[in-house]
This record gives structure tokens, sequence and C-alpha cells, in this order.
């Protein structure tokens, strides 16, 4: 049970014995009532400190509304005559409903963004994190009219106080997702030696924030797009296969942009990052649109040796077909090697004609191509927002998964590990494709 849910509760129980106690004594009861919101705030402080509530920007409205209610219960015990109130049961009844409703809006960011722990990391090394943003001179910005250069902003999570040099993993978000939307996943490779650099893509992340501090939200008309290329009759076939093209490119464009960026800076910036970077191994992944970025760069790019798909359509991998009004599949095979991480949500539409039409053809046209199917999983369980947002989790994937978040986390944490360990470092044979 969450902290938040757990505090209404207790609330809820409040408010109603006291109503019935004052109801029950015929008394409005002012003085106890000061002591207990004193007491309450006092509890919240001590409960802060000693980290059973972990502070966080969820707690600013309960922590603000317990403070108000605390003032106004030292007023009410200082006070030399006590302001007497005639009683009215109704009136009690009705401060019981008002004081319950104030604490469901303050403690309701808490309820929504509940306070969580990521799973443990199991490598040798400790891992830091570094915040960059590169702008691009060579590409004006589409999503703006003022003329100004396209900026990615950037996070590195690397191994701390390790020497040499490691594989550099590139990481693409979901449609709106945002960079730290798979940390998770970043802080196991990390802690095993690889440096990764996971991209927010401006206008498309839901947000970002680069280096002086300016903040950028998604683009609302590229947001309409994505959300009306999702229900039936608002696009053609054709119109639809113009926008994933188009989503592809302004995805493979930063992708492109942000390696060949840390390449050039490992080669002579003595940041601690870049030097720990191996050029010569570079894998890529995403999730979701992020995901077929990434297999859709693995065709392009000749230095990128191994890909992870999370959840998402090869959109590389499929063609618009004027005659038949449909996508089909290109049937070529992938040349590096590929893996696949599939949820409920994907798994059940693979043999479709449209959107995942590619996935099932790469996969059954042989190399070096792999599929995992995590059974129970949705298709937010694959990302961190399962465990910083269940509620939101749940409505953005259209139900709760049926798998235990962290044992899905981390299987699927360890089979990249496993399929890039194997590629990058050539650390034995990837062995885990299968059902989980």
């Amino acid at each position: 049970m969450g902290m938040g849910i757990l505090i209404v509760m207790i609330a809820a129980v409040f408010e109603v014995v006291f109503a019935a106690f004052c109801i029950w004594t015929q008394s409005n009861q002012q003085k106890i009532r000061g002591m207990v919101r004193i007491g309450a705030f006092a509890v919240f402080v001590i409960f802060t400190l000693v980290s059973v509530i972990e502070w966080g920007f969820q707690w600013i409205a309960l922590a603000f509304l317990l403070l108000i209610w605390a003032l106004l219960g030292l007023w009410t015990l200082l006070r030399r005559k006590e302001k007497h109130k005639v009683y009215k049961w109704g009136r009690v009844i009705g401060r019981a409903v008002i004081m319950f409703i104030l604490v469901i809006i303050a403690a309701a960011p808490a309820i929504v963004f509940p306070q969580y722990r990521l799973p443990q990391v199991t490598g040798e090394y400790g891992v830091a994190t570094k915040t960059y943003t590169y702008i691009d001179k060579n590409r004006k910005e589409e999503f703006t009219d003022t003329g100004a250069n396209r900026f990615v902003n950037v996070e590195f999570w690397y191994p701390e106080n390790a020497n040499g040099t490691y594989p550099l993993l590139v990481f693409s978000h979901g449609a709106y997702g945002i960079k730290s939307s798979n940390t998770s996943t970043y802080q196991e490779l990390a802690s095993h030696g690889y440096v990764v650099c996971s991209i927010d893509h401006p206008y498309h992340s839901f947000y970002t924030t680069s280096d002086d501090g300016t903040i950028t939200t998604i683009n609302s008309e590229y947001l309409q797009e994505f959300n009306n290329s999702n229900k039936y009759g608002i696009y053609t076939m054709e119109q639809l296969y113009g926008l994933r093209q188009k989503w592809m490119k302004l995805r493979t464009d930063d992708m492109n942009f942000v390696i060949d960026t840390i390449l050039e800076k490992a080669k002579s910036d003595s940041d601690k990052v870049y030097q720990l970077v191996n050029p010569e191994k570079i894998g890529v992944f995403g999730h979701s649109m992020g995901g077929a970025a990434s297999a859709w760069l693995g065709r392009e790019r000749h230095d990128v040796t191994a890909v992870v798909n999370i959840d998402g359509p090869l959109f590389s991998d499929i063609v618009y077909n004027k005659e038949k009004n449909n996508f089909e599949s290109t049937h070529q095979a992938y040349k590096i090697p590929l893996l696949n991480i599939y949820s409920d949500s994907v798994w059940t539409q693979l043999d479709s004609i449209s959107t995942y039409a590619g996935n099932k053809t790469v996969e059954e046209s042989g190399g070096e191509v792999y599929k995992v199917y995590i059974r129970g999983a949705k298709h937010m369980s694959l990302t961190d927002l399962s465990l910083f947002s269940p509620m939101l989790a749940d409505m953005l994937q259209g139900g709760k998964a049926k798998i235990d978040k962290y044992k899905c986390l981390e299987t699927m944490n360890r089979i990249i590990l496993e399929f890039f360990d194997s590629y990058l470092k050539g650390e034995g044979s990837f062995t885990s494709a299968g059902t989980y």
C-alpha cells in the first residue's frame, strides 16, 4: 500500500471517529482538534527526517496543508479565551467532510506518484550520472519558427571510479516519454561496465530540461498526430505511413547526432565520461517508438553492432503498398544482432499485417534475431513508469499488468545485459530468448 493512500485512510478514520466523538459529547472539541493538528504535522516531519516518508515533489501540498493546520491549532491553544461556537451536529459533519476532501487533494500527488525504490544493481561498479545539452549546428528546429538550431538533451549513466574504456549504449524513449524512463536499466548496465547515454527528443519528450534550466514540453501538434494515429479512420494508411517516416527521421537524426558528438568528444575531450567510451563498441536500444528508431538506426550505421527493441514496431522494415492500401514487410534480413522484447500489449499484435508487419518477418528471416516475451507484462511495464506512477502507467496501457513490477524489470534488465555482454563484450553466448 502506498504511503499516500495510507495517509488518506488514516485521515478518513480520524474524521469519522472525531466527528462521532463531537456528536456524542455535543461539543466542537476545538482544543483537542488543535492538539491533533499539531501532532499530525510533528509526525509528518519526524517521518520525513527518518525517511519513512521520502521527501519529494509529491509531498509539498500535504506538508503545506499540515503546516497551516498546525499553526491554526497552535493559535487555538494559545488563545487566552476560547472563542465559543454553538455546537451543531451538521457543522461537525460538514467540517469533517471538508477536512477529508482537503487531505485527498493534498495527498493526490503522493497517490499518483508513490515513493518507490529502483531494483538493486548487480554489477561491481558504482554508478555516476551527468547531463548535457548538445546543439546541432547542421539542423534548424522544425517545431519553432525562431530559426534556432536543433538541440538535444542527454544524460549519461556510467561506471564510477573505473579505468579503461567501455561499450557505449544509446537509448531512445517512447512516443512521449522522457530520457529517465528506464533508469533501472541504465543503472544495471552501467554497474556492469557500460556507458549509457539516454536522449530526450525535444518536442517528442513529455518535457525536457536544458543545461540553462529551460524547460521544453511536448509539441501539441505532434501529440495530437500520435494520438490520432492510434484511432481508426483519422488518417489514411498512406498518411499514417508518412507520419511514421517523419517521426523516425527526427529520432534517427537525433541519435546519429548524439553518437557522432560523443565519438568526436571521445577523441579529445578530457571529461571523464567521454574518456570511458570505447568507440569500437556501440549498441542502441529504446522503448516503443524509441525501439523502432533504434532498429532503424541499426540498419543505417555500420558502427552500431547490437540493437535491443523494447516493445516497438519495426518501422524500418515495412513499406506502404499503394495497390493494396496497406503496409507490408520488406522481407530483408537484419544484418546485426537484434533482440526484440515484447509485452502482452504487442505480443498479441505480431500477426497483424499493418503496424507490426515487419517484426515477424525479420524474426523469421534468419540471422541473429531473437525475441523475448514477458508474459503478463503490459507496454509500460517495460519502463520505470510502472514504479514511478502505477496509476498513470495503468491508464496509458489500458489496465493493470498481471506481472509483478519488479520481477518484470529485473527479468528484462538481466536479459538486456546478457545480450549486450554477448555481442559487445564477447562474454558467452546469448541464450535467454523465449517466454518468461
